[in-house]
Protein backbone atom coordinates (compact mmCIF):
# COMPACT_ATOMS: atom_id res chain seq x y z
CA UNK A 1 0.00 0.00 0.00
CA UNK A 2 1.38 3.23 -0.67
CA UNK A 3 1.76 6.52 1.39
CA UNK A 4 -0.92 8.14 -0.49
CA UNK A 5 -3.33 5.03 -0.17
CA UNK A 6 -2.65 4.91 3.34
CA UNK A 7 -3.39 8.94 4.07
CA UNK A 8 -6.34 8.70 2.00
CA UNK A 9 -7.58 5.85 4.26
CA UNK A 10 -6.46 7.23 7.43
CA UNK A 11 -8.78 10.26 6.67
CA UNK A 12 -11.67 8.33 5.50
CA UNK A 13 -11.21 5.96 8.72
CA UNK A 14 -10.95 9.39 10.89
CA UNK A 15 -14.08 11.05 8.90
CA UNK A 16 -16.07 8.09 9.84
CA UNK A 17 -14.93 8.43 13.25
CA UNK A 18 -16.18 11.64 14.03
CA UNK A 19 -19.55 11.53 11.96
CA UNK A 20 -19.03 13.60 9.00
CA UNK A 21 -18.29 16.45 11.99
CA UNK A 22 -14.97 18.98 11.30
CA UNK A 23 -12.83 18.98 14.29
CA UNK A 24 -14.05 22.17 15.61
CA UNK A 25 -17.88 20.51 15.68
CA UNK A 26 -16.93 17.30 17.19
CA UNK A 27 -15.22 19.69 20.15
CA UNK A 28 -18.26 21.21 20.87
CA UNK A 29 -20.16 18.25 21.09
CA UNK A 30 -17.79 16.45 23.13
CA UNK A 31 -18.02 19.58 25.54
CA UNK A 32 -22.14 19.79 25.22
CA UNK A 33 -21.90 15.92 26.17
CA UNK A 34 -19.93 16.04 29.13
CA UNK A 35 -22.18 18.98 30.09
CA UNK A 36 -24.70 17.14 29.86
CA UNK A 37 -22.89 13.99 31.91
CA UNK A 38 -22.07 16.77 34.73
CA UNK A 39 -25.78 17.77 35.10
CA UNK A 40 -26.97 13.87 35.13
CA UNK A 41 -23.93 13.04 37.87
CA UNK A 42 -25.35 16.37 39.57
CA UNK A 43 -29.01 15.35 39.81
CA UNK A 44 -28.18 11.56 40.93
CA UNK A 45 -26.34 12.78 43.43
CA UNK A 46 -29.30 14.48 44.62
CA UNK A 47 -31.78 11.63 44.16
CA UNK A 48 -29.33 9.86 46.32
CA UNK A 49 -29.16 11.99 48.76
CA UNK A 50 -32.73 12.64 49.23
CA UNK A 51 -33.13 8.11 49.03
CA UNK A 52 -30.12 8.49 52.08
CA UNK A 53 -32.19 10.98 54.49
CA UNK A 54 -35.68 9.25 53.65
CA UNK A 55 -33.63 5.79 54.86
CA UNK A 56 -32.18 7.71 57.57
CA UNK A 57 -35.45 9.24 58.43
CA UNK A 58 -37.22 5.80 58.67
CA UNK A 59 -33.84 4.24 60.37
CA UNK A 60 -34.26 6.44 63.33
CA UNK A 61 -37.71 6.10 63.28
CA UNK A 62 -37.97 2.22 64.00
CA UNK A 63 -35.23 2.97 66.62
CA UNK A 64 -37.15 5.28 68.79
CA UNK A 65 -40.29 2.57 68.26
CA UNK A 66 -37.99 0.13 69.76
CA UNK A 67 -36.86 2.36 72.66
Amino acid sequence: MSKNDLDTQTERMLDAAMDGLTPHQALIKASLADAANVAERAAAKEKNRERALKLLAAIEKSQAKAD
